[in-house]
């Protein structure tokens, strides 16, 4: 990823939470915020409400936020690219860009004029279907802000075209200026609560803890003797995603996975294929606080304790660190992850003797520049926000306040990529994927709370009332819904919050998985699946049958 967005190679918010309320303008897209990070929404709430903030939601649904909204753009799933180019094209050509900020702390200017300057919004409607005086509308409000500020979630990356959404976003940013001050900034919110720390400490397949990539030598040869390993046993290569290594088992390319926290066969694209895969497996092993449906398949289940049983750090997605700890003491013969993996480790040679988390910190902030001023007594004063590099640094609360990672911010020239599946006459709905506020992911834990359940027992599809009319739907009528790889039923829900053409649904529950019906496409530089956007066809169905 070039640019400014090389520089949100972690998917850090550039600004803080608390800052939220000093912008003049949210430009909110991909994020159903008050569902999916209702704390953080509140935020937003206080910045419209009590301080006269505009926001500007960009949602093909008409979510709760859109009640909150100045302006709602509901564009066609996947025509991101398209909209935002016609944006950048409207604050160029009407001299809104920040001409002294360009001068100054960018590169690549000339480059995105001409890439976009055919993007006009008559193009774009053409493409997106939001009106052309509503993109000038936005982007002259964005523009012309104090403080604008840019928020996404998975929305906007779930998508074979999701790193292109991001740069096209640090476009506007960079045109505008709306950087490194309070009120501003790109701010993506990471979809769990510790994603944060997990990319952070190199839950990545390219690099190591603090976003080091592993092709460097010097970084290799500076974990190997941290490590007291073999320089030779650090590979340069860049591992596999869970997509991949799925594909990965089905060519005999990977005999045996090791799942710690996750559940992937409710949570990952195309599940025929990935419980093929697990089918295929030699050797399964799962580390969980639930016996889930991915565990079904293991050949081994290692018992974890729960958020509320562990001690450790969270790092949340303004790049707070947060020391946890236990409230409760572990269940039968479960023990937290890092003494099961230790215990792993030294079966198979390796020696460990970490005697705490807190040791395991102070080790990984030896080698993580953005953790290195942090240990878990500091910790117990209160969260920090990284980078914090010494002892005395207070921790950053807004990034690129004068400089950005790689010196200048660079403006990317995007095209516009249709996405991997579009609706046909075989398939003519697109099919989207999200969450709700009473369950989260894929419901491990929130579908065992007996008032969760009652307040949202089943799965619905979402669907608007003129294509409900078409298939002679009703609201509680099952619907069964049907892609290229496989259909689930569920009872219909007739709302206009879903645009025509459009049908959602969740996937938090097991006994309609939505994504036995989304695709595996993924974008082609952050493998990220395409949950956002597939084809799909609906009929009625008795519920008798």
């Amino acid at each position: 990823m070039a640019g400014l967005a090389a520089t949100l190679g972690s998917g850090a918010m550039t600004n803080s939470i608390a800052d939220i309320p000093q912008a003049d303008v949210l430009l909110v897209t991909g994020s159903n915020t008050t569902e999916a990070h209702p704390v953080l929404a509140l935020q937003m709430k206080k910045a419209v409400r009590k301080h006269g903030a505009k926001l500007i939601l960009i949602d093909p649904r008409k979510i709760e936020l859109a009640d909150f909204a100045y302006l709602h753009l509901r564009h066609t799933p996947g025509s991101d690219v398209a909209l935002f180019n016609a944006m950048a094209h409207v604050i160029i050509a009407e001299g809104l860009a920040n001409e002294s900020f360009i001068a100054e702390r960018t590169e690549g200017y000339d480059l995105l004029v001409e890439a976009v300057r055919d993007w006009t919004p008559e193009r774009a409607e053409t493409i997106s279907g939001v009106p052309a005086a509503q993109i000038r509308q936005a982007a002259r409000l964005y523009a012309q802000a104090k403080n604008g500020a840019i928020f996404w979630a998975m929305g906007i990356t779930q998508h074979t075209t999701g790193t292109d959404n991001v740069k096209v976003l640090s476009n506007l940013a960079l045109l505008t200026g709306h950087i490194g001050r309070p009120g501003t900034g790109l701010n993506p919110l990471r979809g769990q609560n510790n994603v944060q720390g997990a990319c952070d400490m190199g839950g990545l397949p390219n690099v190591f803890s603090g976003y080091q990539p592993v092709s460097s030598e010097e970084v290799r040869r500076k974990m190997a003797a941290a490590w007291h390993i073999p320089y030779e046993r650090l590979s340069p290569n860049n591992g596999l995603t869970i997509t991949e290594i799925m594909h990965g088992i089905q060519h005999g390319r990977i005999k045996a996975v090791f799942i710690m926290g996750e559940n992937p066969m409710l949570s990952d694209p195309n599940l025929n294929h990935v419980e093929q895969s697990l089918r295929q497996l030699e050797f399964l092993v799962v580390q969980d606080i639930f016996a889930h449906e991915t565990a079904q398949f293991a050949d081994v289940i290692l018992p974890a304790v729960s958020f509320a049983e562990k001690e450790g750090t969270f790092t949340s997605t303004e790049r707070r660190v947060q020391l946890i700890r236990p409230a409760l003491p572990a269940p039968g013969e479960a023990r937290p992850d890092w003494q099961i993996t230790l215990d792993l480790a030294n079966r198979l040679g390796a020696n460990w003797s970490y005697d705490s988390a807190a040791a395991i910190f102070a080790e990984m902030a030896t080698v993580t520049p953005q953790y290195a001023g942090m240990n878990h007594i500091r910790l117990e004063q209160g969260g920090l926000q990284w980078p914090c590099p010494t002892p005395e640094h207070p921790g950053t609360p807004i990034l690129h306040t004068q400089a950005f990672t790689r010196g200048k911010g660079l403006f990317c020239a995007i095209p516009y990529r249709a996405p991997a599946e579009m609706p046909d006459e075989a398939y003519p709905l697109i099919l989207s994927t999200g969450r709700i506020l009473y369950h989260w992911h894929g419901g491990t834990m929130s579908r065992r709370s007996p008032g969760l359940n009652a307040i949202a027992p089943e799965a619905e599809v979402e669907i608007h009332p003129k294509d409900a009319a078409a298939y002679q739907v009703r609201s509680g009528d099952l619907l069964k819904v049907s892609s290229r790889r496989g259909e689930v039923v569920a009872a219909a829900r007739l709302t206009r919050r879903s645009p025509v053409g459009t049908i959602f649904m969740t996937f938090h529950y097991a006994e309609a998985a939505a994504n036995l019906l989304t695709i595996d496409a993924v974008d082609p530089t952050s493998k990220i699946p395409a949950y956002k956007v597939c084809a799909v066809k609906v009929e009625k169905v008795s519920r008798e049958q």
